[in-house]
């Protein structure tokens, strides 16, 4: 049996998530990719993007296993095997710099902790003052109705576990602020999902 996973969510939001990129990415270096799961946004960016070194990473051995399973397929030379990348953890990265760091779908389903650390290791491992890092998902934004979708979503969340659910953007521009970042855009995308870019 293969090791490869497949999130149908995947197909669905990457030309849309593509489109942000090719605004907030620089023209070369690194892209750091934060819980990377399947793999499959990955191999995808990395082929778009051809001028860019794509660095996937993730916690679970599982994940890591099918995104090494889809780089095999992958003709290109700029997409990095797998490393294993606990934001929660307090070691530091085995990352030491990066040029950007992306990060789809990880911040609701994983506890604060996680987010708090995305940020702690984002402010040590982005080169300069231009490189972003680069959030994708459902959020709770203050004078913006939440819709009733992402409201279900949010209590599935948090019956699954009590640490997770849908964050509220203040509080991620205020963690970012307690990391000298700031956030430079929002983008609206499809199915009540947002980006947010902080530098």
């Amino acid at each position: 049996m293969s090791d490869k996973q497949h999130a149908p969510a995947t197909l669905r939001n990457r030309e849309p998530i593509a489109a942000v990129l090719e605004r907030e990415l620089p023209a070369s270096g690194t892209v750091l990719e934060i819980a990377a799961g399947t793999g499959e946004h990955a191999v995808f960016f990395a082929t778009r993007f051809p001028a860019l070194q794509w660095q996937p990473t993730d916690p679970s051995p599982e994940a890591l296993a099918s995104i090494a399973a889809y780089r095999e397929d992958y003709a290109g030379g700029n997409l990095a095997a797998p490393l294993l990348l606990d934001a929660a953890a307090p070691e530091s990265w085995p990352v030491t710099n990066a040029d950007a760091i992306l990060c789809i779908n990880m911040v609701h389903i994983s506890p604060w902790e996680a987010t708090i650390g995305l940020f702690r290791g984002a402010a040590q491992v982005l080169r300069d003052s231009a490189g972003a890092l680069i959030l994708y998902g459902p959020f709770i934004e203050q004078g913006i109705e939440t819709a009733a979708s992402n409201r279900e979503f949010d209590a599935s969340l948090k019956a699954r576990d009590a640490r997770w659910g849908l964050r509220e953007a203040d509080a991620l521009d205020r963690l970012a602020a307690e990391h000298g970042m700031a956030r430079s855009a929002r983008h609206a995308l499809p199915a009540n999902n947002i980006m947010l870019i902080y530098r």
